[in-house]
């Protein structure tokens, strides 16, 4: 009960109002692959929010990652909404039957093997895991006191001292990952979709 608690009081503190603890564990690979191909395709920005609509779709409503046609539905309405307000790579929105046609290939399959066999290395077993500057490893129920002083310290020194440990990995490309994500603008769209 007590970890429940926290799982609930943490996503409060989140805006997660509520953690469907009734859902179905899922295989996620599907999912990863698809907010990885999105990435490369549409930048980190734009993944990034369907990850976070898809953390909604599963913590949330409860759904399982591994229902290709409702993920594919969901995606879709997702990239819809977001490429219309901000489109960084001009790239046209997946619609959703390219979208399931991508979720029952295995491209990018490989990249998220590698992804998870580096994670292991690197002692990460569970998520979420925050890995600043590429060397430091912040548990994700970690309070916002140790991230302040993480971002304090850098703030300090004036500069990042590491970068992105899985881009190359992931065949994520350097001008992807400059286009950034959680940018001030992006975290405005958020609220907007």
């Amino acid at each position: 009960t007590l970890f429940v608690n926290s799982l609930k009081g943490r996503g409060l503190a989140a805006g997660i109002p509520k953690f469907n603890l009734d859902r179905l564990a899922s295989n996620s690979m599907a999912s990863h692959r698809l907010i990885q191909h999105v990435g490369k395709r549409y930048g980190l920005t734009v993944s990034e929010t369907l990850y976070d609509r898809l953390n909604v779709y599963y913590f949330v409503e409860g759904h399982a990652l591994n229902d290709k046609p409702r993920l594919a539905k969901v995606a879709a309405e997702t990239l819809s909404k977001v490429l219309a307000h901000d489109n960084p790579t001009g790239e046209t929105p997946m619609n959703e039957k390219e979208i399931l046609k991508f979720l029952n290939g295995n491209q990018g399959r490989r990249e998220i093997d590698d992804a998870l066999r580096a994670l292991g290395q690197l002692g990460v077993h569970g998520i979420p895991k925050f890995i600043v500057e590429g060397t430091h490893m912040v548990d994700g129920a970690a309070g916002p006191e140790t991230f302040i002083r993480l971002f304090r310290d850098i703030e300090k020194r004036g500069k990042i001292a590491g970068g992105p440990i899985f881009g190359d990995i992931l065949g994520v490309s350097n001008d992807i990952v400059k286009l950034g994500s959680h940018t001030r603008e992006s975290l405005l769209l958020d609220e907007a979709v």
